[in-house]
């Protein structure tokens, strides 16, 4: 009971959507019973032991060989027990396993090995271990997995429902999905995991949910698409040409490097960039508005935003990002992601030298 005093960050008692509300109301209902079964039981036991205690050694305690009325009495008590639980059971499936809402919000979370990725397909965004939803907007999470099984589990927000591997389907059927229903009901931060055994690293993928307003979320949705903007030479050559933007002041080049750096720029995080989209990193990462638009990793765009790093393992900042860009498999094992002196995921080391990744690092963290 002690235990049970604080607020913990994953506490399944604590229930912040209509969903996890209904999984508390039965769990509360079900521990009402328990406790009536027990004490139940208790008193009796206590009556018997005191009733029936041995008051000599020569006497011998009556024997009863049937009582009709004890045997009708816990027979049909458990059997009342056993319906009163069972019916507001059937209707928690039921509510917990409702049609999708037509007005819902869609967004369809993919389980790798060991990371989440969380795609809107109304916003066009597709971002990584930090689900951003509005509040009091229902939602409907469709669950699928890249790879082996898992299991979204956000205790506050309720669940737990499996990831399977979508199995192919002959032509004109539709793919099978696992889905989850709710509807948040208060800001914050929520912090969830993989609650299904996935592989050597399945107790470190976690997620974090961050529930806002309706202006905070569309804030979050501008600025992903505000992203890098004119700052990032490769979009501003598209747009005009660069003799004119280095005429106007707008970049330059800095001194002995060859890196474009925009006005206002810290060299350090345009020369991150540069060697970011000159390197093997675009083939798996995408970054909005840069030439990074690869789709097996996480998406990067806003990364400097985000509070966790690697699937929500440790506090995103400079010194984790270089160590973790260096030696992810020696932070996290089995890892897809190379590191600079061995291959991953089929992909060969990235080979960067010390000033690069400390470049790349500042740059990630610039995305805000």
């Amino acid at each position: 009971m002690v235990g049970c005093a604080d607020e913990y960050p994953q506490s399944s008692i604590n229930p912040h959507t209509d969903f996890a509300e209904v999984i508390h109301s039965l769990y509360v209902s079900i521990f009402w019973w328990t406790m009536l079964i027990m004490a139940v039981v208790w008193i009796l036991l206590a009556w018997v032991l005191v009733k029936y205690r041995r008051k000599s050694e020569d006497e011998q305690p009556r024997q009863i060989r049937g009582h009709l009325g004890m045997e009708i009495a816990w027979t049909v008590g458990p059997a009342l027990i056993v319906i009163a639980i069972a019916i507001p059971t059937i209707q928690a499936v039921f509510a917990t396993q409702r049609p999708v809402s037509d007005d819902a919000m869609v967004v369809e979370v993919t389980g790798h090995q060991f990371w989440w990725e969380f795609h809107y397909p109304e916003q066009g965004i597709t971002t990584a271990n930090e689900l951003w939803l509005p509040v009091d907007r229902p939602v409907n999470l469709r669950l699928a997995s890249n790879d082996v099984i898992h299991s979204f589990w956000v205790p506050k927000l309720g669940g737990k429902r499996d990831l399977n591997p979508v199995p192919a389907v002959r032509e004109g059927q539709d793919p099978k999905y696992n889905w989850l229903y709710f509807t948040p009901q208060q800001t914050g931060v929520y912090m969830g995991q993989c609650a299904e055994f996935c592989g050597q690293s399945h107790a470190l993928m976690a997620m974090r949910v961050i529930v806002e307003s309706d202006e905070g979320f569309d804030d979050w949705v501008d600025r992903w698409f505000a992203s890098e903007g004119a700052a990032a030479p490769e979009v501003q050559e598209e747009a005009e040409d660069e003799a004119e933007l280095q005429m106007a002041g707008v970049v330059q080049e800095e001194e002995g490097t060859g890196v474009q750096v925009a006005e206002d720029e810290d060299p350090l995080v345009a020369m991150g960039r540069d060697a970011f989209l000159n390197a093997t990193c675009i083939a798996c990462h995408a970054v909005e508005g840069t030439s990074a638009q690869g789709i097996i990793a996480p998406n990067l765009t806003l990364f400097g935003a985000r509070k966790t790093l690697g699937a929500g393992i440790m506090e995103n900042n400079q010194e984790n990002l270089v160590r973790w860009i260096i030696d992810p498999q020696g932070i996290k094992a089995a890892a897809a992601m190379p590191g600079t002196d061995y291959a991953g995921g089929n992909w060969p080391a990235t080979g960067l030298s010390d000033e690069e990744v400390g470049a790349i690092a500042a740059y990630l963290l610039s995305l805000k």
